[in-house]
């Protein structure tokens, strides 16, 4: 009986994989890691844009906007290839900066720093740290289409040029990441983060908006709110990957910050939906391991994928290290709560944004039986309505079931 590796934080887990009652869900395709040269080549093509050399002038200053670390993008190749393309232009290293578009995630650690960005450049170029509720850090910039306030950073108005330099992958409301993103929520101010991501929640339904979940951008009201809030400060350049396993870049989509953006997605979904014809009654998930299950409220989007090839009632197995806890010290409150419709009502009274992932997993646990294998204890996972297991159980509840096994939930989408 053949084995599958599921990926655990940085470590593996096997299973036994009987073929004839277990599919795994995964791509067909499995490209090549792009050399520099291939890399060169396409900012060399940009969409919709002239090239970096051409947009920046020397004597002009660039901020490079980048993500945190729950985030793979292959990063550290792209801005090592840029900045040396800068400086050969006639861009001095002290008119560069670098800021981490955390949002409202914990602060990136110095050891972070160097592990995104290299420590070529985490030595040579100044980085900026990005404070949501530091009210020194933030400017209102004007308003989205909806009326929501626009508070960003003020770095991004005191450069000559904003780089955006993200990964693409699916996101359970926004549709996509990447691009926007790294503007807001990314750089974005607490009360603007809040404000854009109520937008995903319908409080007269008590249910997801409609028209926002993964892969969906034309009529989601929480990407248009941060295509407007990008728009107030135009960024000059784009570059979105899409990366491998192991996180190297595979494809690179560059230009016009909206544009290029889109075009990546468009190619990332390409990639990534995987058509079923049937849910079944167990589904076995891994986020993809680190950083895809850094916490829960990261590894909560692997749960989302899982729950659409599942049968109402049925099994989700979570694989979910989850080495950083819950992700935040306020979400267990949450699940005081006696069912997701009393938390909806809280979340509608007073909105949290991670209040939103909270009921999402709820709602799932009240849907099906959710099991998970986590470094969190029991009495978290039990506050949450999952029940904790061992990888031994694994097998055991998989010996004669019939079902999916996804490998790598945080990144995929499934259509039925």
């Amino acid at each position: 009986m053949p084995e599958v590796e599921l990926k655990y934080g940085r470590s593996r887990i096997a299973l036994s994989l009987d073929q004839d009652r277990f599919e795994v869900l995964e791509t067909s395709t499995r490209p090549e890691a792009l050399t520099d040269i291939e890399l060169g080549s396409r900012l060399d093509h940009p969409i919709d844009s002239s090239s970096l050399e051409d947009t920046v002038r020397p004597g002009e200053t660039v901020l490079f906007v980048v993500t945190d670390a729950t985030r793979q993008t292959a990063c550290g190749q792209v801005i090592n290839l840029m900045v040396r393309r800068l400086i050969a232009n006639g861009t001095a290293p002290h008119e560069m900066s670098v800021i981490f578009a955390t949002g409202i995630h914990r602060p990136v650690t110095a050891g972070e720093k160097t592990g995104i960005l290299t420590p070529f450049i985490a030595q040579r170029i100044k980085t900026l740290d990005h404070g949501a509720r530091d009210l020194m850090q933030i400017i209102h910039v004007g308003e989205t289409s909806d009326g929501i306030r626009i508070e960003l950073n003020r770095a991004l108005t005191e450069h000559d040029h904003i780089v955006l330099i993200g990964g693409v992958t699916f996101h359970y409301f926004a549709g996509f990441t990447g691009g926007r993103k790294l503007v807001c929520p990314g750089l974005a101010s607490a009360r603007t983060v809040s404000a854009t991501h109520k937008l995903a929640f319908d409080c007269e339904r008590r249910d997801r908006r409609q028209g926002v979940g993964n892969g969906l951008l034309d009529g989601n009201a929480v990407h248009e709110a941060f295509v407007d809030a990008a728009s107030k400060i135009k960024p000059s350049f784009s570059v979105n990957t899409i990366v491998n396993d192991a996180g190297e870049a595979v494809d690179l989509f560059c230009g016009h910050w909206n544009t290029s953006h889109r075009a990546a997605c468009d190619a990332y979904a390409a990639r990534n939906t995987i058509p079923i014809d049937e849910k079944r009654g167990l589904v076995i998930a891994s986020c993809g391991g680190f950083p895809y299950d850094i916490n829960l409220i990261q590894a909560h989007k692997a749960l989302e994928a899982a729950s659409h090839a599942c049968i109402e009632g049925g099994t989700i197995i979570l694989l979910a290290e989850c080495a950083e806890g819950a992700g935040r010290n306020d979400f267990l409150d949450w699940f005081s709560a006696k069912s997701s419709s009393e938390m909806a009502e809280r979340l509608c009274e007073n909105y949290r944004v991670n209040g939103q992932t909270a009921w999402s997993l709820l709602r799932m646990a009240e849907r099906f039986r959710v099991r998970i294998v986590t470094d969190l204890n029991e009495t978290e996972t039990k506050t949450m309505r999952v029940e904790k297991i061992d990888p031994g159980s694994v097998r055991e509840l998989s010996r004669n079931a019939t079902g999916y096994i996804l490998p790598f939930g945080a990144r995929s989408r499934i259509l039925v």
